[in-house]
């Protein structure tokens, strides 16, 4: 029905109860699951339901009749340290925008620059066209896109992708949400180095660094995914490696904690092998011993680079 139809029909004392919107369409099993699965990042989180509660007034607006001409423009900047939760973020984003009807399909598409831009002339249009169709109805997730823009290099097509991409968010604002992501400091030059795609970004949210005990939840997250456990030496001792591994060169935060744990989990399995005993138990398959932590480099004076 049309908003003229709707608006025809409304009668002022009509309403619309706002939680039964948003429970019915089954948005906020996705929040409340995103609550559950990421550790903290509480201003994420936040400002994700408040663009679920954007999305839910507009559309009892538009049930009402008094929707406007276009919808809300929902693309967004994503900026923080790697391993910050991103990616899954936006991949609920675009879960919510379906339960919300907002996208059609709810997918996420990521990409980085060399998805997008080509290496000759006349390669980078359908390329990014290409990745644009892929992506329309759900969402473009654009990784470091301040790569798209290499002012030093005028041979680069990746400005041609970047106009492709602003007209693409502008005709299909109902379809397709873009959101692109990177360091803080270089998307905030890239924003004032193209301000036609900065003035088409609503919203911008800073993912903030995991604290140490942050860190080691998530670590018990991913392991009780895996079925392993600590012991409470191994607690102790992962606890010290996280507050080691913050203090280098190149840390990823949740990122690197899983790369830690795939390396304590090959300890865990060469421990096992090196007991000589004939049979394990399940206990033994299970528990990540303080020797599987400690055996890191990291405890060992190695360098600036080492982190294993």
């Amino acid at each position: 029905m049309s908003s003229q139809a709707l608006s025809a029909a409304a009668t002022p004392e009509e309403s619309l109860d706002l939680a039964a919107l948003l429970r019915d369409s089954h948005a906020l099993e996705v929040i409340e699951a995103l609550d559950r699965e990421l550790v903290g990042l509480a201003p994420v989180k936040t400002r994700i339901q408040e663009i679920a509660a954007l999305l839910v007034v507009e559309r009892a607006r538009a049930q009402l009749g008094i929707g406007g001409e276009q919808p809300p423009s929902l693309h967004m900047s994503f900026t923080g340290n790697p391993g910050t939760g991103k990616t899954t973020v936006a991949s609920r984003m675009a879960e919510i925008l379906h339960r919300l009807g907002y996208v059609r399909k709810g997918h996420l598409v990521s990409v980085t620059r060399d998805d997008l831009v080509g290496q000759y002339i006349g390669h980078t249009a359908p390329k990014t066209r290409e990745v644009i169709k892929k992506a329309m109805g759900g969402v473009l997730f654009i990784d470091e896109a301040y790569y798209l823009y290499k002012p030093e290099n005028e041979r680069d097509y990746g400005q041609e992708s970047i106009e492709i991409l602003l007209q693409a968010m502008e005709n299909n604002r109902d379809d397709l949400v873009v959101i692109l992501a990177g360091y803080k400091d270089r998307m905030d030059t890239f924003f004032r180095s193209n301000p036609g795609m900065s003035s088409r970004i609503a919203h911008h949210i800073d993912f903030p660094d995991y604290t140490p005990q942050e860190l080691f939840a998530i670590a018990q997250l991913m392991l009780e995914r895996m079925h392993y456990r600590l012991s409470d030496t191994a607690c102790a001792a992962l606890r010290e490696y996280i507050v080691l591994r913050c203090a280098r060169p190149h840390f990823a935060n949740a990122r690197s904690i899983r790369n830690a744990l795939d390396r304590a989990r090959l300890r865990q399995a060469k421990r096992l092998f090196g007991t000589g005993a004939a049979a394990v138990s399940r206990d033994q398959l299970m528990t990540i011993d303080a020797a599987d932590i400690r055996a890191s480099r990291l405890f060992h004076g190695a360098g600036a680079g080492g982190a294993a």
